[in-house]
């Protein structure tokens, strides 16, 4: 039996079911477990969350002293469904403060499960599905927003940072290429979770700063074999879920592993899996190497023959703009500029903030140019480091607090 109480009326040896109200609002990722700690329960009475649904089956009742007042405790067999908010579009600039929160807490979940794995606790695909959902709703609002912050990570973190990207990528695909949304969700989830095996692979490997050996890059490539495994054992799993992790490193051309399937043979969300893992790992910071530029990341993509399939890599690019959040643009009037949003109308008209005169090859004060209104044209890519700049991030993600 489930019963929703007053946070006041929590006490220790309950089992926590679910928590009314927003999942970035929760103290905590995961919802379902038996409080046994003093200071979380001190946690969840201190946070926004006003009610919680107990599971009485599975942990302490709740115990009415002489004489109290019950009535406001409910009780269900089920908890009810709330009918999902329609997510309204919003700017990025608005969306980017939002996301940097999911981000955040979706890193602690992610560090969190890859830690349960290696100690063999059983994934639940549950615990995180409020993950997704956030993801989810924020790529609706904005898409740009988290799928850009996502990209902003450390070489130390690029593991957890990565299954987020990932999610949000896999995400705006499924919707670019007119999934329903359940299946939306379904390709989110097997985003966060399709490097879920890389918890067995030794970290000195893992984050090892130079070029891996031979038998190390062997070690490393059991990685989807290793999580497919794990979501064997896991709860409410998806089949999709598990092809993806097992299948997100095969090529179209059948070089890829560990089965060599082709495009004949991979399914749509492996294929998606293959170019959404792809690009995040190129364009992000990595022990051993820079990262891309996004705009040099899609142009050398789109030159990989035979690796990823054609229809589904052109509504990524479609998901994302030939100029992604983050390129480093030159206009023709010679002044350069990064992306900061795509166009609504032409995936070669985005909103730029321009910085940098080639001419005067100085730094000049940053201006917005919206190109769907504007005269001026992008000539091309261009290389920061041609020119010097550094911390290039920081003009479109310098405001995201």
């Amino acid at each position: 039996m489930l019963k929703k109480i007053p946070v006041e009326r929590l006490v220790l040896g309950m089992h926590l079911q679910a928590f009314c109200g927003a999942w970035l609002d929760h103290p905590f990722w995961r919802t379902r477990f038996v409080l046994t700690d003093p200071n979380d329960l001190i946690l969840i009475v201190e946070s926004p969350i006003k009610e919680v649904w107990i599971d009485v089956a599975k942990g302490i009742d709740v115990v009415a002293d002489a004489g109290e007042e019950t009535s406001g405790i409910v009780s269900a067999e089920v908890i009810p469904v709330e009918q999902p908010v329609v997510q309204e579009k919003a700017s990025f600039s608005d969306e980017v403060k939002r996301a940097s929160r999911i981000v955040a807490k979706g890193k602690e979940a992610v560090v969190s499960m890859f830690q349960e794995a290696r100690m063999g606790k059983a994934i639940e695909a549950d615990a995180v599905a409020p993950l997704v959902e956030e993801i989810s709703n924020s790529v609706m609002r904005n898409p740009g927003a988290l799928i850009s912050l996502a990209r902003l990570k450390t070489a130390d973190d690029y593991t957890f940072m990565h299954s987020v990207a990932v999610c949000a990528l896999m995400i705006a695909l499924a919707r670019q290429l007119d999934l329903d949304e359940r299946q939306v969700k379904e390709a989110g989830m097997a985003g966060l979770l399709h490097d879920l095996g890389k918890a067995m692979i030794p970290l000195d490997v893992l984050n090892k700063p130079g070029k891996l050996t031979d038998a190390e890059f062997d070690l490393v490539k059991t990685h989807p074999e290793e999580g497919y495994k794990l979501l064997l054992e896991g709860q409410g799993v998806s089949d999709i879920t598990k092809d993806v992790c097992l299948h997100h490193h095969e090529k179209i051309d059948g070089s890829g592993y560990p089965k060599g399937l082709t495009g004949e043979t991979m399914s749509l969300f492996a294929k998606m899996g293959a170019v959404c893992d792809v690009y995040d790992a190129v364009t992000s910071n990595r022990p051993y190497k820079a990262g891309w530029d996004p705009a040099e990341s899609i142009k050398r993509m789109a030159e990989w023959k035979g690796h990823f399939d054609p229809t589904v890599f052109q509504a990524f690019v479609k998901s994302l703009g030939i100029y992604p959040i983050g390129s480093l643009v030159k206009l023709a009037s010679g002044k350069l500029g990064v992306v900061i949003e795509q166009g609504e109308q032409s995936l070669l008209k985005p909103r730029v903030k321009v910085f940098f005169s080639t001419k005067s090859q100085a730094y000049i004060k940053p201006e917005i140019v919206d190109l769907a209104r504007s005269p001026e044209k992008i000539a091309g890519r261009e290389d920061a480091a041609k020119w010097g700049i550094k911390d290039i991030d920081q003009y479109w993600a310098g405001d995201k607090g």
